[in-house]
């Protein structure tokens, strides 16, 4: 008898899925969206809608006793016109058996939806479905999640199994919404439980929900109000370096903006703890304006910023500006806020690391680099004494990577 005769087909269910704020029905499947569809409407630019359907954090969560299980998709991958294809050209998927790395795989073919970075023109080429396979999994009842990858967007089509999938039970584990750019996204993280959000989360035990938007952490009021809507026990911001890149405000409206932003979320989460991050360090950016421009001498794409450093006093914005900024707003708002808190992203990522472990790019750091951000937000938000204190794992007692 053919193995593939016993197999169930479950069907992909919003109950299967964490980490998404919606879901779409698709003519292949369901596509998981980080944000809700009355926020997709309100999307000014298709580097957002494409960053926010990308499902960065987003994962299958099940229970099963299965050794052999299939996912098929339709992957839309990102390429970039004049640029070498990323190293592997295919997203991974993580597959977390009791919340520990047990298999990666791959989907090839797909769409490719290629960008020209000089004139913002975009083809889509379209591709067939592929099938996600992990086989020899560990027999008996365990807890699995399929991590998403990161940057390409992702229909679900169908989910096999050699045994029945029932949704994972909730284990009690906090709740951690945050919010930021690029580098909160996953930009250059080899995978998809390794950028540092996933990280700084299987550390601090908790269940992650990861806005962070490729280019689009520019505290659009649509976002603050899906972060209100959305069920959590910890939050997280982290602005300033997409405000500064794409030069998108001044200082007179950039402090307004800022308390706009966290009133909002306060009106659906009053007492949760709330850590406002600054940017982490980006030498090109610290006391340049924008915009950022790419740069491909050399055959890569590296960043340089090409605002004039004496605009400053005009109110053009860099990231020193805008961490002096922040700091003045939460010092004036924790006086009456006692579950706000500030954090400096240069205690995340500094000149030390910089030194250590340069961004390949001026702007975005490499997986190693995700390391070092992740473990040090874990150390600094969820140890001893942070904002988000409670229980700390260990990458030793914890291995999940």
């Amino acid at each position: 008898m053919n193995a593939q005769d016993n197999w169930i087909t479950t069907p992909i269910a919003p109950e299967l899925l964490r980490g998404a704020l919606d879901v779409e029905r698709t003519a292949h499947g369901l596509l998981p969206h980080r944000l809700p569809l009355w926020a997709r409407r309100q999307i000014p630019d298709g580097q957002l809608a494409m960053a926010e359907a990308q499902p960065s954090g987003v994962r299958l969560a099940f229970r099963t006793r299965a050794t052999t299980i299939e996912l098929d998709t339709l992957p839309t991958k990102r390429a970039y016109r004049g640029v070498p294809a990323p190293a592997p050209a295919d997203g991974v998927y993580d597959l977390l058996v009791d919340g520990r790395l047990a298999a990666r795989a791959t989907v090839a073919g797909g769409n490719v939806r290629t960008l020209d970075m000089a004139t913002q023109e975009v083809e889509l080429h379209e591709g067939p479905p592929g099938t996600a396979r992990f086989a020899d999994l560990a027999t008996g009842d365990k807890d699995i999640e399929i991590w998403l990858p990161h940057t390409e967007i992702t229909e679900l089509i169908a989910l096999r199994t050699d045994a029945p999938v029932e949704p994972a039970p909730e284990r009690g584990r906090r709740v951690w919404l945050h919010h930021g750019s690029s580098i909160s996204h996953g930009s250059n993280a080899a995978t998809p439980t390794t950028t540092w959000p996933a990280l700084a989360a299987a550390q601090g035990g908790v269940e992650l929900v990861n806005l962070g938007f490729g280019g689009s952490a520019l505290l659009d009021p649509f976002t603050a109000r899906a972060m209100r809507d959305t069920p959590a026990d910890l939050i997280s911001v982290k602005i300033g370096i997409n405000i500064v890149n794409a030069d998108v405000m001044r200082l007179r409206a950039f402090g307004p903006a800022v308390h706009g932003f966290l009133d909002t979320i306060r009106d659906g989460h009053p007492d949760t703890p709330l850590l406002v991050v600054s940017p982490v360090l980006c030498p090109v950016q610290e006391d340049t304006p924008g915009p950022l421009a790419p740069d491909f001498d050399g055959g890569t794409v590296r960043f340089k910023a090409t605002g004039d450093p004496a605009e400053r006093a005009a109110g053009r914005l860099t990231l020193n500006v805008i961490r002096d900024e922040l700091t003045r707003i939460v010092e004036q708002r924790a006086a009456d806020d006692p579950n706000l808190h500030y954090l400096d992203g240069r205690s995340l990522y500094g000149e030390a690391d910089y030194a250590e472990l340069p961004l390949p790019d001026e702007v975005h750091p490499d997986a190693a680099g995700h390391r070092r951000i992740g473990g040090n937000f874990a150390a600094l938000a969820f140890g001893d004494g942070g904002p988000f204190a409670g229980s700390l794992a260990t990458f030793a007692s914890a291995p999940r990577y």
